[in-house]
This record gives structure tokens, sequence and C-alpha cells, in this order.
């Protein structure tokens, strides 16, 4: 039902520039209303009290659902002809991953253009988040449905209810989202095209309209979406402290500082490398600036073919597209909290090691982390990693492709980034891989921006087990 909603608007998209493909929609619509409405009226369950179980099930079946209807508009057009790349397609849209099947995007349609990137800025603050700010009904469990399509290792209330914290953030996300459009317009861009770029920009996603991305718009328009990239990979909660007049404890943030810190370092790095590429410094630190926002937060526009750059700098790239951003945030990937923790883990056990007796606390912006969370982060790690490598080994079994192609394809599609190196780069897409290796794909990017953990559980058979 909801999915229905929500496709009105590039509906009306596709009638206000007289497209033929505003007939896809009504059909996908008409589709989704069919089996929503009957579901919606049949329900007769009466215990809606939703706890981690459900939590972790709901979140899971409504991200691939909402995917699969998605999809419809792209194939009932006939604009990418196989469900499985409009699969693709909108599940990278939807988990703001920005990885695409498309060779010429720039011969889609409009109202389908406007569909794959509002599929971003939906899914960037999260589907159920935006049901819950919307329905009245939400008590004080739904915030397992909030930790559970949140990303980010530690997910709490902004105000008393669940459905006022729901709010709170949309109209964070709505606002920070219509500053950064009045400044694309400011620059020139038409309404549609800073329309799309907006919607990339604030969830982090990454789907351009141009073959070229972003390189053919100009330096103050490119700048401007680098520091609202860099702006929605910070934490929510810190706007929130601006909203409330806490500001001074903006600058006690650890994961902030360490986020700022890496970003700067590897501009720094990638701009000492690249110099002798580009006519001029502003030219350099302008690249080195925008693909290190780009990747860090896993929004995946570029300004540049990366894939030409020297090994350091696609290095530097490389392990910039496993970290992520800030916790919180609308960025994918590993998340800086959790790199942080894991340091700091690491400088314990070695102290132990040293000094058996020794009482080591780890404290993460002031606070003491107790024991269950640091094991909570071990065995994320652990899963994450094994998820990583069978993702890899499976889309090796194409064959097609060089291992640095595959290990990008991997890393880029598992941290919801887009662009890859080799044969997935800036320039390039994900069209050659087979059927097989497109679904892996789909379903490493569901596990991505969901965090693991309810797509696993819901592959299990403890989430259907009434016990």
């Amino acid at each position: 039902m909801v999915t229905s909603a929500l496709m009105v608007l590039p509906l009306i998209v596709s009638l206000a520039y007289g497209e033929d493909c505003y007939t896809s929609f009504l059909l996908s619509m008409g589709i989704s209303l069919a089996v929503g409405f009957p579901l919606m009226v049949f329900n007769k369950t009466e215990d809606r009290v939703i706890y981690a179980k459900e939590g972790f099930v709901v979140v899971a079946l409504l991200w691939i659902c909402m995917s699969a209807v998605g999809a419809l508009p792209f194939v009932l057009s006939g604009e990418i002809p196989s469900y499985v790349d409009a699969f693709f397609e909108t599940v990278s849209g939807f988990t703001t991953t920005g990885a695409s099947i498309l060779t010429n995007v720039e011969a889609l349609s409009k109202g389908l253009l406007f569909w794959r990137s509002f599929t971003h800025w939906v899914g960037g603050m999260g589907v159920l988040v935006f049901i819950m700010a919307i329905l009245p009904a939400s008590n004080d469990r739904s915030i397992h449905i909030l930790r559970a399509e949140a990303p980010g290792p530690i997910v709490g209330k902004l105000a008393p209810k669940m459905r006022d914290t729901a709010i709170i953030l949309y109209l964070i996300y709505v606002v920070l989202t219509v500053i950064e459009f009045v400044m694309l317009l400011c620059g020139g861009m038409s309404v549609f095209d800073s329309l799309v770029h907006t919607f990339g920009t604030a969830g982090t996603g990454g789907f351009g309209i141009k073959n070229d991305s972003i390189a053919s718009y100009s330096p103050y328009l490119q700048w401007v979406i680098t520091v609202f990239m860099m702006i929605f990979g910070v934490n929510f909660n810190l706007y929130y402290l601006i909203l409330i007049k806490k500001i001074k404890n903006i600058f006690k943030s650890e994961e902030l500082w360490v986020y700022v810190g890496i970003s700067v370092v590897c501009t720094a790095v990638i701009a000492i490398n690249i110099s002798g590429m580009y006519d001029s410094f502003s030219e350099t630190l302008r690249a080195s600036s925008f693909q290190v926002a780009s990747i860090i937060t896993t929004t995946g526009y570029s300004t540049a073919d990366f894939n030409l750059w020297p090994e350091l700098s696609k290095t530097v790239l490389l392990i910039l597209m496993f970290m992520g951003s800030c916790a919180g945030s609308t960025a994918g990937g590993f998340k800086i909290s959790r790199v942080i923790l894991l340091f700091k883990m690491i400088k314990r056990e070695v102290k132990i090691l040293l000094h058996p007796r020794a009482v080591s606390v780890v404290r993460f912006e002031g606070k003491k982390i107790e024991e269950p969370v640091m094991k909570s982060l071990s065995a994320y790690f652990s899963i994450y990693v094994f998820c990583f490598i069978s993702i890899f080994i499976l889309i090796s079994l194409d064959g097609k492709f060089d291992i640095l192609t595959n290990l990008s394809a991997s890393a880029s599609c598992f941290n919801n980034i887009g662009p890859g190196l080799g044969s997935v780069g800036p320039a390039l897409n994900y069209a050659d891989y087979s059927v097989f290796s497109k679904i892996v794909l789909s379903v490493a990017m569901l596990l991505g921006r969901l965090e693991i953990y309810p797509i696993l559980f819901f592959m299990s058979r403890a989430a259907w087990s009434k016990k």
C-alpha cells in the first residue's frame, strides 16, 4: 500500500513530461493495491505487539517485498526488460547502493529516473521509520523495528515516544534535503536535476542521471554535493543536539572527529598522489575531496574515473569502501564507531597480554562500554567477514572477471557504495554479471543496508517457529 502511494510522485513526473511510462506506474500501483488491500482488510491478528523477533522479520520482509514491487515499473515499461535486472536496480535504489546495470542511463525516461532516485531518499532514512512517523498506532515496542532497520551499532530514542523519535528524524532529514535542493538550484541546476541529485545525496545512494555521473556539472555544484554527502554521513543525533541547543556536546563526539580526520587525511593523500594528472591545485583538491566524500559516505557519485588513478589512490578508496560513515547516518559500510571500538579492543587485549592483572576499561565518547556490547561487536565483525567472503566466492563462480573486479564489486554492494574498481568502475556497470551473480549481489545489498541480522534471521527456521 505504501509502495503504491510512493509511486504517485514519479507518475506525476511522467505525466508532466508527456511520457508513455505513466501506464507502467498505474499498472504497478494497481498490482500492489490488489495484493496489499485484501491483506490489510482480512488481517484479523489481534496481537500486534512487536518484539525483537517480529522486528527483524517485518523489516526483512518489507524491504524484499518493496523491492519486488518497486521493480515492476521498469519491467512493465520495457525500459529494463529483465525482471532480475530491474530487481537489482530497485534493490540498489532502496538500499542506497547506487550500483547499476544500465549501460546508458540517459536513455531512461524522466519518470523512471525520478523513481530510481526517489527510492534512495525513501530508503536512506528507512521505509519503516517513515511509516512510524505517519501512523499514530506506533507504540514503544516499535523501537525493535527502528533498531532492525537503522544503520549503526547503537540505536535509541530521541524522545519518550517512538513515533516522536521517527518524526524528529524525518524532520531533520527533510530540512537538510530542502537546503541542498535550494543550493543546487542557486547553482543553475534544473529543478528535475536538483531533485534527483538531492535524493541521491540525502540517501547517500548515488544514482546519477548522466552517463558521467556528476562530472559534467560546474565546480560549484560539485562542491555543494561534496559538502552535503559529508553532512548526511554524520550521526543524525548530533543534528538533534543542535535543535535542543546542546551544541557543545557535538564537539565531544569521538566518532565525528575520527570521521572528519579520516576524510581530511585521505583527501590529502589522494590529492598529492594525483596532482600530476590535473592542471591546477583547485581541480585536484575538488576531485580528491569529492571521491573521498562519495566513498566514505557510501554515496557513489563520481566526477572522475578513479580506475585511472595511481594504485595508492585506488587502495585508499578500497579501504574506505569497508569503513563507511557514522552510525545513525544514512550511509552504509561497517561504520566509524565500530572501527574505533575494534581498535580499542585490540589495544586492550595487547595491554592485558603485557599486564595480565591490569584492569582495562574500554570507553567510547566518555562512556564505559560493557562486555556484552564488546562481545556483540566481535560477533558482528565475524559475521561481517564471513558474509563478505561468501559473496566474493559466489560471484567469482562466474569466471568472467578478475579478482580486483569481484573483490571491489562484493565490497561495493555489501557496503552499499555503488561503483567499484576494474570492470565495475565509475565509468562502467554491473550489466555483464550473470543472473546468479546479480541475485547474490542483490542479497548482499540488502544484507549491508539492514546490517546482516534481519536478513539472516529472516532466512532461518527460528524466524518462522512459534516457539
